[in-house]
């Protein structure tokens, strides 16, 4: 096994969730899991949007408040967001204030309320077939993209969602087990 896997605990995981206790507990309770609640999705969704440009570290540690700015992520709430709200988002230091991406989660949860289907029926429609490609060896092995990734920021694009490209798509794929990314020796690993 590759000592970069093994972290300090111990633990053999992804080297990603060694360097910091954070991405340890990230790693090893949420990346990777399947996720279908809509509420949860719309979340992950938000946050990979907010962490484009960004580490994820930062993402995490805001989390919680995330969570109190965007009402929880109900999509219905968030939707209903208004001037006073961005302007409350703005100011609010508890999260990343960045005007076009607190614009697109508010546009993205309108998105959200038009979709004919549920958001997980129309994220999860662009999951690949479990098993059809092969476990990576290590994280160079990792594409940013994929096909799928590519055809699911194009069909949330036409359905008016915004800051969603392809390669933000495959780490909400990654994230919400649409794909199993953890590496050979990972002990998330299938």
């Amino acid at each position: 096994m590759s000592p970069e896997l093994i972290g300090a605990d111990g633990v053999a995981r992804c080297a990603w969730g060694n360097s910091a206790p954070d991405y340890a507990v990230y790693h090893d309770e949420e990346w990777g899991v399947p996720l279908r609640d809509d509420v949860a999705l719309f979340e992950r969704l938000s946050l990979e949007a907010f962490q484009s440009g960004l580490s994820w570290l930062t993402i995490l540690r805001k989390r919680e408040g995330f969570r109190r700015a965007f009402a929880g992520f109900v999509p219905e709430r968030v939707a209903a967001f208004d001037d006073a709200d961005v302007a409350r988002l703005l100011a609010d230091a508890a999260i990343v204030r960045n005007r076009a991406k607190i614009l697109a989660t508010i546009a993205n949860a309108r998105a959200v309320a038009e979709l004919d289907v549920s958001l997980g029926e129309l994220l999860w429609s662009f999951a690949p077939e479990p098993g059809t490609r092969p476990r990576p060896a290590t994280m160079a092995d990792v594409p940013a993209t994929t096909p799928e990734s590519v055809a699911m920021a194009k069909a949330l694009k036409k359905r008016g969602f915004v800051f969603v490209g392809p390669t933000t798509c495959y780490a909400l794929m990654q994230a919400t087990g649409m794909v199993d990314d953890h590496v050979r020796g990972c002990f998330r690993a299938a």
